[in-house]
C-alpha cells in the first residue's frame, strides 16, 4: 500500500510493523476510544438511527402478502420486495452478487472505506449501540481504563456484570431480528409461544447467533475491522493517488508542535494535541498516513476541526481528500479505473434488469425419467414415462394443462389424471406418458417440445427427447 509521505520526523517510524490494537510483545491492546462529536457524527448517529429502525421493523413489513425480505436457507426460498426467488433463480443471484462486488469496488476506488465507517453493521452497532451502553454503564473511556487497571471491587464487579448481561440481551433481540429475516416473523414468533422440545434446533441455532453477537461485539471489537474483515484487505488493491480517504494535510500541519502564546513560532497548523487518535476506534494516528486499520468513520475530522476552530485556523487539516490533493493540490479526478468500474456495474445493472424481468412466474422443466425405454401402446404407438417439476412462484394456485406440440404430433397421458393444479409457493413433480404414431418416429432420439399452459394461457413451451427403437 501507498503511504503519504509526512516528513523526515516520521521516515523511521515501524507503525506498520503491526496492528494498531497490538503491542510490541504481541498482546492485546485495548482501545478506549473517546465520544465523537460534530456535524459529521451527528450524520452519522442520524444514519445509525435510520439503519437499525430498518433493520428491526423490515421483517414485520408486507408485500401483497409476502415479507418485505426474506432469506430461507433451509428451503431454498428467497423472497425480495414480495417476490419469491427459487433454486432456479440463482443466475438472477449470482450476478446481483456480482453487481454488489463491482459496487463496493467502484465506491472504494472513489471513497475509500467510508462504507465501514458509515453503513456497515459491526460499526453501526458496535459505535451506535454497544459502545454507547458500555459509556452509559461504565463511564467515559478515561474512567473505564481507570478502572479496568485497577483490582477487582464490588463496584467494580456490579458495572461490569450489568454491562455483560445487557450486551447478552441486546444480541439476544438482534439474534431474534437476523433469524426473522430467514424464518419469518411468524414461524419465530410460532417457535416462543410453542414448547421447546418441538424448536429444540432453531433454538440452538438462536442461542448460537446470541453468543457470537455477544462474543464480537464484548470482546473482538476492532479486531473485526482491523483483522477478520477481508474487505478492509482489499483496500491496499484499490486504492490510488485520486481515492478520496480520510487524508491528514502534511504539508498544512507539518512540522507540528505545541502552540505557545505570545511567542513567535516556524510551525504548521497541528499543534500535536492527539485528539484525533483518541477518538480513532481502532487507534490509529492518522498523521502517519493511510493506513489498512483506518475506516473511515470521520472521527478524526470532527475532532481536528474542533480544534482548528478553537485556535482561530481553517478547518480540513484533516478531511477527505485523495494523495494527489494533498500533495499536488490537483482536483479530484474520476480516472481511468473509476471509469472501466463503472461502465462494468452499468453492463451488469442492465443484465440483472433483463433477468428480472424476463422472469417466469411458473418455471417447468421436463426429463425422460432415466431407466426407462419406450413402450409399445398398441399397434401403432411408442410412448416414454416422462417427469415434470413445475415451480409455482405465486402465492395461488393455478390450473395447469401440457401439451404436445411442434411437428412431431402426439398426445400427453397423466399419471395422476385428477391433479391438474400446482400448489402456490411450492415446487410440484408431475408424471406422465408422452404417446406418439410409430410412423412419427424417424430415428432413435426424436426432438419434442411441450407447451405448458396456466390457467388456459400458454406460458412457455419445453424441450425433451423421445425415445424410440432403433430404425
Amino acid at each position: 500500500m501507498e503511504t503519504a509521505p509526512i516528513g523526515p520526523a516520521k521516515a523511521g517510524d515501524s507503525f506498520r510493523d503491526r496492528h494498531s490494537n497490538t503491542t510490541e510483545t504481541g498482546k492485546r491492546k485495548w482501545v478506549y476510544a473517546l465520544k465523537p462529536g460534530g456535524t459529521l457524527y451527528r450524520y452519522r448517529q442520524w444514519l445509525a438511527f435510520v439503519y437499525l429502525g430498518i433493520f428491526f421493523a423490515l421483517p414485520f413489513i408486507k408485500i401483497s402478502g409476502l415479507p418485505a425480505v426474506q432469506l430461507n436457507f433451509p428451503e431454498a426460498k428467497f423472497i425480495l420486495l414480495g417476490q419469491i426467488f427459487w433454486p432456479d433463480d440463482f443466475i438472477i443471484f449470482a450476478v446481483a452478487m456480482i453487481v454488489l462486488i463491482v459496487f463496493i469496488a467502484l465506491f472504494t476506488v472513489i471513497y475509500g472505506r467510508v462504507f465501514c465507517g458509515w453503513v456497515c453493521p459491526q460499526t453501526i452497532f458496535m459505535e451506535f449501540v454497544f459502545r454507547k451502553i458500555e459509556w452509559w454503564i461504565e463511564g467515559t473511556p478515561a474512567q473505564q481504563k481507570k478502572r479496568d487497571a485497577a483490582p477487582m471491587s464490588a463496584g467494580k464487579f456490579a458495572r461490569k456484570a450489568l454491562k455483560h448481561a445487557v450486551f447478552l440481551v441486546v444480541s439476544f433481540l438482534v439474534a431474534h431480528a437476523f433469524l426473522s429475516y430467514i424464518l419469518g416473523v411468524e414461524e419465530v414468533w410460532r417457535m416462543i409461544r410453542g414448547p421447546i422440545g418441538e424448536s429444540w434446533s432453531i433454538l440452538a441455532g438462536l442461542l448460537f447467533f446470541t453468543l457470537l453477537f455477544y462474543f464480537v461485539f464484548a470482546f473482538v471489537r476492532d479486531i473485526v475491522c482491523t483483522t477478520i474483515c477481508p474487505y478492509g484487505r482489499l483496500q491496499g488493491v484499490l486504492f490510488d493517488k485520486d481515492t478520496m480517504q480520510v487524508s491528514y494535510d502534511y504539508n498544512r500541519g507539518e512540522p507540528r508542535g505545541k502552540l505557545k502564546k505570545n511567542s513567535q513560532q516556524d510551525l504548521g497548523d497541528c499543534i500535536d494535541c492527539k485528539l484525533c487518535v483518541n477518538v480513532c476506534p481502532t487507534g490509529i494516528d492518522i498523521r502517519d498516513g493511510v493506513q489498512m486499520e483506518c475506516v473511515g468513520c470521520t472521527a478524526c475530522i470532527d475532532a481536528c476541526n474542533a480544534v482548528m476552530i478553537k485556535i482561530d485556523r481553517p478547518v480540513g487539516l484533516i478531511r477527505m481528500a485523495s494523495e494527489n490533493q494533498v500533495s499536488k493540490k490537483l482536483p479530484f479526478r474520476f480516472n481511468g479505473k473509476m471509469k472501466f468500474y463503472s461502465i462494468v456495474l452499468v453492463l451488469l445493472m442492465g443484465i440483472i434488469s433483463a433477468l428480472v424481468f424476463s422472469r417466469k412466474s411458473i418455471d417447468t422443466t421436463v426429463s425422460r425419467v432415466k431407466g426407462q425405454l419406450y413402450q409399445e401402446v398398441g399397434t401403432d404407438s411408442l410412448s416414454n414415462l416422462f417427469q415434470a417439476k413445475m415451480i409455482n412462484k405465486t402465492k395461488k394456485e393455478v390450473q395447469y394443462q401440457l401439451k404436445v406440440e411442434g411437428a412431431i404430433p402426439g398426445m400427453i397421458k397423466m399419471v395422476d389424471a385428477g391433479h391438474d393444479r400446482l400448489k402456490p409457493e411450492s415446487i410440484n413433480t408431475v408424471t406422465f406418458f408422452i404417446l406418439i404414431p410409430k410412423s412419427a418416429i424417424r430415428s432413435r432420439s426424436s426432438d419434442i417440445t411441450v407447451g405448458v399452459y396456466i390457467n388456459g394461457i400458454k406460458m412457455t413451451k419445453v424441450q425433451s427427447t423421445f425415445l424410440g427403437p432403433f430404425i
